[in-house]
């Protein structure tokens, strides 16, 4: 429930360099800088098989509702399995999120004001 800046930056003090969210395994993976890895569950009930289909404007509209309006982790999820996400890697430092789909697909996401300037 709490919005996305303050949970990047409490897993930045905590030590978090990246996760892994893996909707195929329900799961969480967070990744330190020591080396350190720990698997979680994913605590969500009810959600939908992953498409598998791959619907990029799907998945960046739920993106966009996420930073603009606040949509819960749980809408999220839902509307990114439909779109075809198996899963992502947020990389907190390097402030991007690069979503996978069952197929291979890619999407990099810049966190809002990360992307770097054309060269």
């Amino acid at each position: 429930s709490l919005p996305f800046p303050r949970i990047v930056g409490d897993l930045i003090e905590q030590g978090v360099e990246s996760y892994h969210v893996d909707y195929a395994a329900r799961s969480f993976t967070f990744y330190s800088a020591a080396g350190a890895a720990v698997t979680t569950v994913l605590p969500l009930e009810g959600l939908p098989c992953i498409s598998s289909e791959w619907d990029a404007a799907a998945l960046q509209a739920a993106i966009l509702d996420s930073q603009a309006h606040g949509q819960t982790f749980r809408q999220f999820c839902h509307r990114a399995m439909l779109a075809g996400v198996q899963g992502y890697f947020a990389f907190l430092l390097g402030q991007r999120v690069t979503y996978l789909g069952r197929n291979g697909d890619q999407h990099v996401e810049w966190f809002p004001g990360a992307r770097p300037k054309e060269a």
